[in-house]
């Protein structure tokens, strides 16, 4: 008892001494890698004076350093280097400085082959998913916890993928937070430090985008009087290739392999969800959900894009039409705007990956004259979770679900040019096989 009492006295007091000391709040992360060159992502504490990165290829001795020429000193030092001039299909290894002594954070990155024009398409996965609430009591609503077991980000950090992409909510902002400038670096901050997701966030690129919970209050849209910090704090805890245009939204896209990612914003542009979606029996021209200047983006994106498969990611659900909460579907006259821009331009390939549900599901909507639609759903990682009801129990759209489970997605492509293969592994709280799923480059082609 006494020994027990001793080591407890012993830990507070340790952690009382590393408060205050010169450290890495969390990361490194990883995110975008790329032929020529690779993003590391991490966090320091105010104490912190310098910061620098030291890299070579694995096996080689000589290594180069790059130093932080960003402020530090604030309540919150989120950075991110840029490491340029690397070779394609090599590994590196790298190490992080804090004031010019070495910190215990290794790690080590591979960057993308040159296959095009030279060999066959690669076979590679991705993970995804959304929703990760950590609790914290203080601030957390009275009851049973929201957030629910995060060893999930155990098995996701020991998977072979080329990436991991969040799905929207990969914090929750609570009320503390929703009109506070310092709540949404705080809530941010916070958040990616938990403990757990640490050997996760350098184990693969991490690319993202947002849903309501990470942008502000629930279910809000382009209304949120700080849509601004919120836009700053999301790109300053993500490294994303790019964010929206001219100021504005998060929106971009990421390439690997023959597939094609476009990564949407579905809340700085967003309508309240409550205006009506019709008038005099027509779509209203006015309730859009991702907005006039990124549905151009987007249409012109995919009329660019060779991909076999292209994918857009959306916060809210895309095809589901007896969700009784947000869907596109609700948006008629964007909807209809890009179903029928993918009819008229034959846009092949096309899938819609969405998350925000608290339930995993893949919805299929049939197209007369062209190949079908599929929205497939992923969540949640740690967040409650969500059992079908409703006019949703029996869903006659339905074509997988899962429900009042925690999981994530694994996505694989596999395959020789022209027979391409996408398989969806919905995997569980242990990286137990929960449903699978695949559908090959035919069955998405216009006939």
């Amino acid at each position: 008892m006494i020994r027990s009492a001793f080591l407890f006295l012993l830990l507070c007091i340790t952690s009382q001494l590393a408060i205050g000391q010169p450290r890495i709040i969390s990361g490194p992360m990883l995110g975008p890698v790329e032929l020529r060159d690779a993003k590391i992502w991490l966090e320091v504490s105010p104490e912190v004076k310098s910061v620098s990165i030291d890299y070579n290829r694995k096996g080689l001795s000589a290594a180069k350093t790059i130093t932080y020429k960003g402020a530090l000193g604030n309540d919150f030092n989120p950075l991110c280097f840029t490491i340029g001039g690397l070779a394609f299909n090599t590994t590196y290894e790298y190490r992080i400085w804090i004031n010019g002594k070495p910190a215990l954070s290794r790690g080590e990155f591979t960057t993308k082959d040159l296959w095009q024009w030279r060999k066959p398409p690669p076979e590679f996965s991705f993970l995804t998913g959304s929703c990760s609430f950590f609790n914290e009591p203080i601030y957390d609503r009275p009851g049973i916890p929201y957030g629910k077991d995060s060893s999930i980000f155990q098995p996701m950090s020991k998977e072979k993928a080329a990436f991991m992409l969040w799905l929207g909510d990969a914090w929750y902002t609570r009320e503390v937070d929703y009109y506070s400038d310092w709540g949404l670096w705080y809530r941010a901050s916070h958040d990616r430090a938990t403990p757990v997701i640490q050997p996760f966030l350098k184990a693969m690129p991490q690319v993202a985008i947002w849903d309501d919970h990470d942008y502000g209050p629930n279910d809000i849209g382009k209304n949120y009087i700080l849509k601004e910090t919120s836009r700053k704090v999301f790109n300053s805890y993500f490294c994303n290739p790019s964010s929206g245009e001219n100021g504005q939204g998060t929106y971009t896209m990421m390439n690997w392999g023959d597939v094609d990612l476009f990564m949407t914003d579905d809340r700085w542009w967003r309508s309240a969800d409550q205006i009506k979606d019709t008038i005099d029996g027509k779509p209203n021209p006015d309730k859009r959900m991702l907005g006039k200047e990124q549905m151009e983006w987007l249409k012109n994106s995919l009329l660019y894009s060779q991909a076999t498969f292209k994918i857009i990611a959306v916060g809210s659900q895309v095809l589901n039409p007896v969700s009784p909460f947000d869907t596109w579907w609700n948006f008629p006259a964007e909807y209809d705007e890009l179903m029928n821009f993918l009819r008229e331009y034959k846009i092949n390939g096309v899938v819609f990956l969405t998350g925000d549900r608290h339930h995993s599901e893949i919805i299929k909507v049939n197209r007369p004259g062209t190949y079908s639609l599929f929205d497939i759903t992923v969540s949640p990682l740690t967040s409650g979770t969500h059992k079908f009801g409703g006019p949703e129990k029996e869903n006659p759209f339905r074509v997988l679900g899962l429900d009042e489970k925690q999981n994530y997605a694994r996505f694989s492509f596999s395959g020789p040019r022209g027979s391409r293969k996408m398989t969806v592994y919905f995997l569980g709280l242990k990286g137990e096989l929960l449903g699978e799923w695949s559908i090959s480059e035919k069955e998405l082609k216009t006939p």
